[in-house]
Order: C-alpha cells, then sequence, then structure tokens
C-alpha cells in the first residue's frame, strides 16, 4: 500500500507537510499543495482513516441502521440524516436490517467493533435487550422514528396515534361505516399506534373497523391484502393502510379485481411518499416530516458527540392528511 512516506518522498516534501495538504490545505501555499496533490494523484494515495481514527480518539462516521430501505420514507430520511452529516464536515454509513431482529443483532455487533461516532436507530427489537448491550459500548445514540421505552436515550418521532386517527376519521366523515385496516407486522409500534389512533376515532360514529395484519409493510403485502378485502362479506367501503406502500399494492389488486377506486373503495395511505401522489388514482395519505426527522435525529446526534454534557431530548412531530382523489367521493 502507498502510506504517506512515499508521498513526502515524491513531492520533496515532509511527512508534516503532506498531512497538512490533507488535512488543513489552509496552511500550505499554493506551489507546494499543487506538488503534493500531484503526488497524491500519481501514487493513487487514500488517507488511512482507521489510523487517524486511532490518533484522534473519535470516527467521522454515523451510522443510520432502518427497518426498509426498500420504503422510500426511509429513503428520505437517510437523505435528511445525511445533509445534517455532511454539514457538520461527517459521512454516514446506512445500514437495512430487514426488519429481522437477527441481522439488526448482527449490525449492531459490526458497528460497535468499528467504532462508529454515533448511531441512528429505528429499531426492530423493542425489547431493549440488543440495544442495552450495545450500549456498553459507550457510542452514542439516537432513536428515529419510533423508540424503545426501556432504554433511554434521544428520539425523533411522529405521532402515530395522531396520524391513525386523522386517517379513520377522514374516512367516516365521508360517509364509510365499514372500514378496514390493513397493518403490519403487530411487534412494530408504529403498527400498533396506527390502529389504537384509528380506533380511538371511530368510537361513538356507528363505523366499524376490521383490522387485517400482514407479514410486512410492502406492495406484495398490499396486493395480498386486497384479495382477502374481496372476500369479506360485508365487504367494507373504505380502507387505511398503514404504510403507502400497502396501500398502492391493495389499488393494484383493486383495478385488477374491476373495483373503482374511491367509487366502491376508498384507501388512505400512510408515509406520503413521492409514489402516492403519482399513482394511477393518487393517494390519500398521512404526511411524516421524513427528511426533517432524519436531519432532526442527526443533529441531535452530532450534538451528543460535541464533547458538551448530554441532554436527551424526545421530539415528536405532528402528520398530516393530504387528500387526495382515492377518498374524494362522499357517500
Amino acid at each position: 500500500m502507498v502510506g504517506i512516506k512515499d508521498v513526502a518522498r515524491l513531492a520533496g516534501v515532509s511527512i508534516g507537510t503532506v498531512s497538512n495538504v490533507v488535512n488543513r490545505p489552509q496552511l500550505v501555499s499554493d506551489e507546494t499543495r499543487r506538488r503534493v496533490q500531484s503526488a497524491i494523484e500519481e501514487l493513487g494515495y487514500v488517507r488511512d482513516e482507521s489510523a487517524r481514527q486511532l490518533r484522534a480518539g473519535s470516527s467521522r462516521i454515523m451510522a443510520l441502521l432502518v427497518l426498509d430501505l426498500a420504503n422510500p420514507f426511509f429513503v428520505d430520511l437517510a437523505r435528511g440524516a445525511e445533509e445534517a452529516a455532511h454539514e457538520a464536515g461527517l459521512n454516514v454509513i446506512t445500514c437495512n436490517s430487514g426488519q429481522r431482529v437477527d441481522l439488526e443483532s448482527s449490525y449492531l455487533s459490526m458497528l460497535a467493533e468499528q467504532r462508529v461516532r454515533g448511531l441512528l436507530l429505528s429499531p426492530v427489537d423493542t425489547t431493549g435487550e440488543r440495544l442495552r448491550t450495545f450500549a456498553r459500548s459507550r457510542i452514542p445514540y439516537v432513536f428515529v422514528d419510533r423508540t424503545v421505552p426501556e432504554v433511554q436515550g434521544s428520539s425523533v418521532a411522529v405521532d402515530d396515534v395522531t396520524g391513525g386517527a386523522l386517517a379513520a376519521r377522514h374516512l367516516a366523515e365521508t360517509g364509510h361505516r365499514e372500514i378496514a385496516m390493513v397493518n403490519g407486522p403487530s411487534m412494530l409500534a408504529q403498527c400498533r399506534d396506527r390502529e389504537s389512533g384509528a380506533r380511538s376515532a371511530l368510537e361513538g360514529t356507528g363505523a366499524r373497523l376490521s383490522v387485517l395484519e400482514s407479514t410486512a409493510l410492502d406492495v406484495a403485502s398490499g396486493r395480498d391484502a386486497g384479495a382477502r378485502l374481496l372476500g369479506m362479506s360485508p365487504r367494507p367501503t373504505a380502507v387505511f393502510c398503514a404504510n403507502d406502500l400497502l396501500a398502492l399494492g391493495l389499488l393494484q389488486a383493486m383495478v385488477a379485481a374491476g373495483v373503482r377506486v374511491p367509487e366502491e373503495m376508498a384507501i388512505v395511505g400512510y408515509d406520503d411518499i413521492e409514489f402516492a401522489g403519482a399513482a394511477a388514482v393518487p393517494l390519500t395519505s398521512v404526511r411524516q416530516p421524513a427528511r426533517k426527522l432524519g436531519r432532526t435525529a442527526a443533529e441531535l446526534l452530532i450534538a451528543e458527540t460535541s464533547g458538551e454534557p448530554i441532554r436527551h431530548r424526545q421530539l415528536v412531530f405532528q402528520p398530516e392528511l393530504v387528500v387526495r382523489d382515492s377518498t374524494r367521493v362522499s357517500r
């Protein structure tokens, strides 16, 4: 491997000068900097970040561990985190647990071994057992999009109980009495909270809520739920889906079966990803500020790794209902 000594020898400068060009270029004259950079390019020198980290005692890499990178919501969240990190001179490595506890545990072990600067985490395991093990590494972490009540730490989330209530109340107010909810895995706190909000909103309205649980929060599960809904008696006239991917899959199933949306089946999603508004029938959806969630969580983590006394904060954003064609027909 090419080392800093090789660059110094080729450029005819000291090792310290090469270090300054790489880390503090403003301290070096233009002529010397150009000579060193020319040597770096000729030799293909790449700085040894692990060695720098050992000397400095801290990493410039933050980690983001999310539930599902196939979901555009988490992609937008990652973009927000990256924006804040880059402004602070840091980088982000993004990991995908795929909603699997074993994979999340593996990533937590790896990130502790790599001594990342800090961790942004949307956890699968809500017992806190694996996170308590990670916490012994003394690497700061911030929960994003959800929390683990048994473990202390800062968090940034959306009020999902309110979000579920917004969706169900909208369907009841547009005249629906047979309402279904296509929910995700009950182990996910977001899914439980959205259902809780929906149930609370429908109390006293005369509307009935039927819940179908899916094993995943993806388009395929939405299509499967659509097939189940078509076989229900009485068939619901409106459906609230726990996220937009489920709603898009459900919409596909309704279109394939010749069921008109919203005339025969109204649909509400959750997250308001970009594809929601671009669907064949634009989806009404509960909007979460994904990018703002990611940015805010990263800013909290950066503050907690600045060397100042740590003050844990729990920030909760409010969701917003965005009404589109998939629910516009009243009954």
